[in-house]
Order: structure tokens, then C-alpha cells, then sequence
């Protein structure tokens, strides 16, 4: 019996949320007296894969098939299912992103087993087996008891501290058996963003709303994001107005993002939008509207004009490397 961890890499190297999403694990296995399993598919080096026992994984399965270079939600689905039945797995757990939220649904299916999704932090028992959630938007919280025998859960990022636990790690290769006809997504063209901070890994973000005016207004921003080393968002109206490209845009409509500290410049808060932003560790809103929605979601606030308080910003961290 173990708690089975799918773990995403990204050319090969496996980022924060790898280790948050093991630490998570092991934090469940030592609740249930179990062991954690954590499963990588892709060609990952050893020694990276090693890396996973720092936190706490004590066998890490190795899938290295190209076929799963294709990303085909319905083929990672049966590895993982296959995996989670060769450990014996009660619980298995994939990160709350695009990835896992669409191959959680059907691992679930396959193993006849109960599912939550956006779970944050450990059980509130294991035995009933209840987990906590964000609910109404972020609005709430609410306690969901999982009665199967298996569980499938996916886990909101920046819920639980990266934990070392280092742990004498077995590596294993796996061959999931996965036929030819299971695979059905075929790529005809890759085009990689580079030379900026992706938002779904963005430790920090910088987005602007309506308030910004206009395209043309976007260059302290861009600044103060070079700065902090921050990934660029907006909201929806600014990307429908092409202000912005479609690819910043987050909210319940547009990327769900889950940084260590969101930064609102001229955003009124709608909850379509904090639905996408809600589980940010952090949040700070700059609005000159001290009634704007967004100021009840904020962990901090500046009731001030924008473009008055952008410049004061990137004069601050700038001193502030300056005198590091």
C-alpha cells in the first residue's frame, strides 16, 4: 500500500511544484503509515530523479517511452492507472493544473475512485479520509469526505511548504504496456515561449486591468515585472480588447495561476477573475476605487492612481537591489 505521486517534468528537470507535490505526499503517507511512490514519464537523468527523495519519495517509477511525447491525456491516464494498481496505491495525486485536471477525472474512473480536486493541505483525517477546499470561488472552505477505497485527489499549488525529507530512494523503470492504439494526439508543430516567465510557473505576477487605459500604458508594468522577475497576466476585458495577448489573460475564463504573491494594477476584482487567482499565496491590489471588490481579496491593498504608484514600486526595488 503506498500514496502514488504523479510528478511533471519540463525538458527534463523537475521545478517547484514537483517537490511541493512529493512533500504533499509524504506528509499523507506518514498520516496513513504508508510510503510514497512517485511516478516520472519522460526522459529524466537518474540524478534528478534522485532529487525526489530529498523530500520524501521512496521509490520513484521511471517511464522512458517517446510515445508519451505526445502528451495524450488518455495514454498518461492508463500509465498512471497501471502504476497506481502495480503499488498497490490507496491515494494517488497529481498537481491542480492542466495537466492533472485532465488526467485525474479518468485514472479516477478507471479505479472506481472518489475524487476532489484543488485540494489544500493535509487530510483533516485519514481515517475517515477528509480533505479541505476552496469553495464559492475562494469564498469558502469545505470539508469533503472521500469513501472509496482508493482515493484521487489533485493539489493546489502553493498549499503546502516544500519539506526536505531525505529518504533512501529506490529508482525503478516502469513499462506501463501501453498499446499503439491508445495514443491518439499527434503533434504537428511546437512553438516555445522563451525569453520570459511562463504564469504557470511564475513565482510572482504582475497583471494589470482596465485601469491601465490602454496598451500603450503596459511599460511600467513590464518594468516592474523585469524587475521582480515576474510573470505578466491581465484581465479579461484588457485581452479582449487585444491590449494584451489571450496568453496573460487569467481567471476562470483564462489561466488559473497559484503564484507566491499576485500583484493587481487597475483590476476592480470581478469573481470571475479572483476565481483564477484566488489560491495566490499573496495578493496585493492597487486600485484607486477604495470600494473595487478586489481590496475584500487582498491580503494588501493601496488605494491609490496606478500610474502614480507604479513608478514609487520600481524606485523601491530597485534601491532594494541596489543595497543587497
Amino acid at each position: 500500500m503506498s500514496v502514488l505521486v504523479y510528478t511533471e517534468n519540463w525538458g527534463g528537470k523537475f521545478k517547484k511544484l514537483s517537490y511541493e507535490i512529493v512533500s504533499f505526499a509524504t506528509g499523507i503517507a506518514k498520516a496513513m503509515g504508508s510510503s510514497v511512490t512517485a511516478l516520472s514519464i519522460g526522459h529524466v537523468a537518474d540524478e534528478e530523479l534522485k532529487s525526489l527523495g530529498k523530500y520524501g519519495a521512496n521509490k520513484v517509477l521511471n517511464v522512458q517511452d517517446d510515445r508519451f511525447e505526445s502528451l495524450d491525456n488518455k495514454a498518461l491516464a492508463d500509465a498512471v492507472t497501471k502504476a497506481a494498481e502495480n503499488e498497490g496505491a490507496k491515494v494517488v495525486i497529481f498537481a491542480h493544473n492542466n495537466e492533472g485536471k485532465a488526467i485525474a477525472p479518468r485514472v479516477s474512473v478507471k479505479l472506481n475512485a472518489g475524487l476532489v480536486s484543488g485540494v489544500m493541505g493535509l487530510p483533516v483525517s485519514v481515517d475517515p479520509f477528509v480533505v479541505r477546499k476552496k469553495v464559492f470561488t475562494g469564498k469558502a472552505f469545505a470539508n469533503i469526505q472521500i469513501k472509496t477505497d482508493v482515493k484521487v485527489i489533485t493539489f493546489a499549488q502553493n498549499s503546502y511548504e516544500v519539506t526536505e525529507n531525505p529518504t533512501d530512494v529506490a529508482i525503478e523503470a516502469f513499462d506501463p504496456q501501453i498499446a499503439d492504439n491508445e495514443f491518439n494526439t499527434v503533434i504537428k508543430d511546437t512553438h516555445l515561449i522563451t525569453g520570459k516567465v511562463l504564469l504557470t510557473d511564475a513565482e510572482i505576477v504582475v497583471s494589470g486591468g482596465r485601469g491601465m487605459k490602454g496598451p500603450e500604458n503596459w511599460g511600467g508594468l513590464e518594468e516592474l515585472g523585469e524587475l521582480l522577475g515576474a510573470g505578466m497576466a491581465c484581465s479579461r476585458p484588457v485581452s479582449d480588447e487585444d491590449w494584451r495577448s489571450h496568453e496573460e489573460h487569467v481567471g476562470q475564463t483564462g489561466k488559473i495561476i497559484a503564484p507566491n504573491l499576485y500583484m493587481a494594477f487597475g483590476i476592480s476584482g470581478a469573481i470571475q477573475h479572483l476565481g483564477g487567482v484566488s489560491s495566490s499565496k499573496f495578493i496585493v491590489a492597487i486600485n484607486k476605487d477604495p470600494e473595487a471588490p478586489i481590496f475584500e481579496a487582498s491580503d494588501y491593498g493601496i488605494v491609490g492612481d496606478a500610474f502614480k504608484v507604479i513608478p514609487q514600486l520600481i524606485e523601491a526595488v530597485k534601491e532594494m537591489k541596489a543595497n543587497k
